[in-house]
């Protein structure tokens, strides 16, 4: 009898410690962290920096949530390398701000192996991808209306285009296009190409002054770029522009619109804190949610009337 009770006493144990086991793996495999990475370019432009901060600040907001790995690149193949290295780390989900084409091949792969894919603010045509951006094509809308209502349907207005960044200024131009031929058919367009700095706006729009006597309005897609527009103005004191559009969200560019009574300035307010909703997504994603797979944000037109509710001290941008 001395036997089976102590037969039965071992099993008890035995059984107790099975249990405890399996009580403490589910916790752990329950409190384990989803592995999220953020792929973004290298930092060419204050709005560009300025995401990267966003993203990392909403990292860290979810750190009981997830780990992270922020890895920034200057080339399509270099980022290529680093959705490699981020796949050996295990990550689950990424958030790519991808500025180069040839992604599409690379991301579409990386789907295949079961990685979750959030492209920010760049339609990237790759199968299973989600996209999180700011209304590019609203941009476009805004700005051509702007510029009607102020200068009216006879102008001469300089358009600066950014074909380096792909859909971005693709979608921009296009609906500035769309909506002149709607709201000034009869505008003349000066275009040129440039790129998202204030110093290529002061070069290129210094060009376009020498080239050409009279220009109404600018057509500008970047609150940097404008902000090189407006230096170029100046050193040329040229009196003839009523006019200067841009977008993004820079506090500085902000802070010169009331300060400049004789130009509008505007921006089609394009906020880098979008990046958060791309995080977000990706960790809906990782926990097995499933957000939509387009998510759209509205633009907003700031001038001079309503700037000084856009100024931000802890903004990076």
């Amino acid at each position: 009898m001395r036997k089976i009770c102590l037969i039965l006493l071992t099993f008890v144990l035995a059984w107790g410690l099975c249990s405890c086991g399996k009580k403490e793996e589910g916790a752990s495999a329950t409190n384990k962290k989803h592995q999220v990475g953020i792929l973004a370019p290298a930092v060419t432009h204050g709005w560009v920096a300025a995401v990267a901060y966003f993203a990392e600040q909403r990292c860290k907001e979810l750190k009981e949530q997830i780990d992270y790995k922020i890895l920034t690149s200057s080339s399509a193949e270099e980022m290529t390398q680093q959705l490699d290295d981020l796949e050996a780390w295990g990550v689950e989900a990424i958030v790519t701000f991808p500025q180069w084409k040839g992604m599409e091949a690379p991301f579409e792969a990386a789907i295949k192996r079961g990685v979750k894919v959030v492209s920010f603010d760049i339609e990237v045509k790759a199968q299973g991808i989600y996209l999180v951006s700011g209304d590019n094509e609203s941009m476009g809308v805004g700005s051509a209306k702007y510029l009607a209502e102020k200068l009216g349907k006879e102008a001469v207005i300089a358009v600066l285009e950014v074909p380096t960044s792909g859909s971005v200024s693709e979608l921009r131009l296009k609906g500035f296009m769309d909506t002149m031929k709607q709201v000034a058919p009869n505008w003349k367009l000066i275009r040129r190409a440039t790129k998202f700095t204030r110093e290529d706006g002061l070069k290129d729009f210094a060009d376009i002054l020498t080239a050409n006597p009279k220009i109404d309005g600018v057509f500008s897609m970047d609150d940097e770029t404008s902000i090189g527009v407006l230096q170029a103005i100046k050193e040329a004191g040229r009196k003839d522009i009523k006019v200067v559009t841009g977008g993004g969200g820079c506090q500085e560019y902000f802070k010169m619109m009331p300060q400049n009574q004789d130009i509008w300035i505007q921006s089609a307010l394009y906020a880098p804190s979008m990046i958060i909703d791309a995080v977000n997504t990706a960790v809906e994603l990782v926990n097995g949610n499933t957000p939509a797979t387009r998510k759209i944000i509205p633009t907003r037109i700031v001038d001079r009337t309503n700037c000084t509710a856009e100024l931000d001290a802890n903004s990076p941008y």
